[in-house]
């Protein structure tokens, strides 16, 4: 079954390896308004990914954080997540290129679909 609201949500991340292709600004600009919340920042040359979630409470934050790990477990790539009480920011970008992937769009965009079911 498709997922007519954001195709990125049908993806599974792919094997990434050392000097793998990064994405290029051309594909940044196709997946970005897919997920319009995620800022595209620049961290010591690292192009990367990140979005605050603001939740209710700190179980809401740690309800967040477990299914984002369940998630990054079952597609083999993980983000770094800083929890604050009602607050989660999470930052993606591939560790192996030192860069941003597809993976990466992908992740965020499973990262919102998440926290939208939390609700």
């Amino acid at each position: 079954m498709s997922n007519t609201k954001n195709p990125l949500l049908d993806c599974h991340c792919e094997v990434c390896r050392v000097g793998a292709p990064p994405v290029t600004d051309a594909e940044i600009e196709q997946q970005s308004p897919l997920i319009p919340e995620w800022k595209l920042i620049e961290d010591q040359g690292v192009r990367k990914l990140t979005r605050p979630y603001d939740t209710d409470n700190y179980r809401r934050s740690l309800a967040l954080v477990n299914a984002v790990a369940e998630l990054a477990e079952s597609e083999g790539h993980h983000p770094v997540i800083l929890v604050e009480y009602s607050r989660v920011t999470i930052w993606w970008w591939t560790h192996k290129i030192n860069d941003l992937h597809l993976n990466d769009f992908i992740m965020a965009a499973k990262c919102d679909q998440s926290f939208a079911q939390l609700a």
